[in-house]
């Protein structure tokens, strides 16, 4: 355990001094910090995770939350290969990581959407403002219905994090995350030689835990039996290397055909593999 949560503390810079950084603002500001700094509702790091919501039909608004949209969210697993191109967003996350809350703290703050009010006045936050949507948007996510044979969960510790991934896996594995050069930006990325497979669906399992917007660390975990993990070196246009983590869901047979994912790559439920790229930020538990 002390090794994982070493490697997981590592991933997430954001969380470094974090007691001795919760502890400070708690006092200044008499209750439980948060962090809403520079978020933007319509930004696409924002709808990242709505993309991920596999039994969630595709809105007007989906696309124009792409920075271009021409680019490229999901795509077939034959497209994962060397001299393949495709123009995408490996774009940071410019604004203040929100913090993970110390186990006792998260335990002790409601997460249900029939305790909303509660959780806003807990956090001083106006109903209908910014930032009491986020809160209500990620309450409402991680209570929706899972599709067959998906498991879901909600992290809102570092603890509880590493606990369910261990406890799904067990305990000989470890975080992967796709590793950006500073300034990668959208545009044109051809896949270079090297590509690796990680995980293989026949034998392996992995849990995906997709960062969500809120006023502390919440991560929205789910895992799928037959799903395959790759590792893809790709190269910008303008230079910049990426060494990206390739998700590939083998069995979309109970994902809702109107999905931004299945809409995208133009298949229908269960008839191909479709993949997608793991975001800066985003993290995927692995067997070592």
């Amino acid at each position: 355990m002390a090794f994982i949560l070493s490697r997981i503390f590592a991933f997430f810079t954001c969380c470094m001094n974090l007691y001795l950084i919760y502890v400070g603002k708690s006092a200044e500001s008499g209750g439980t910090a948060t962090n809403f700094a520079g978020y933007n509702p319509q930004s696409f790091m924002a709808a990242r995770l709505l993309f991920f919501l596999y039994n969630r039909s595709a809105s007007r608004d989906d696309i124009n939350r792409l920075k271009d949209p021409t680019q490229v969210v999901f795509f077939l697993e034959e497209a994962v290969r060397p001299g393949i191109t495709m123009k995408y967003s490996f774009s940071r996350n410019t604004s203040t990581p929100a913090m993970f809350l110390p186990r006792e703290i998260a335990e002790s703050v409601p997460f249900s959407s029939s305790k909303l009010p509660e959780i806003l006045n807990r956090f001083s936050l106006k109903p209908g403002s910014v930032q009491a949507d986020i809160m209500k948007q990620t309450l409402q996510t991680c209570e929706s219905t899972a599709i067959p044979g998906e498991q879901r969960y909600c992290a809102t510790s570092l603890e509880s994090l590493v606990d369910y991934a261990t406890a799904k896996l067990g305990r000989n594995i470890q975080p992967i995350s796709t590793e950006l050069e500073a300034g990668a930006a959208i545009q044109n990325y051809t896949i270079t030689p090297g590509v690796k497979l990680i995980t293989s669906a026949d034998k392996d399992r992995l849990i995906v835990c997709h960062k969500m917007d809120n006023g502390y660390a919440v991560f929205y975990c789910h895992g799928f039996k037959r799903t395959r993990a790759y590792s893809v070196p790709l190269q910008g246009s303008d230079g910049t290397k990426v060494k990206a983590v390739a998700i590939c869901h083998l069995d979309t047979s109970a994902w809702n055909p109107k999905t931004y994912a299945l809409l995208e790559v133009k298949v229908a439920p269960g008839t191909d593999s479709v993949c997608h790229f793991l975001p800066e930020g985003h993290i995927a538990w692995v067997p070592k």
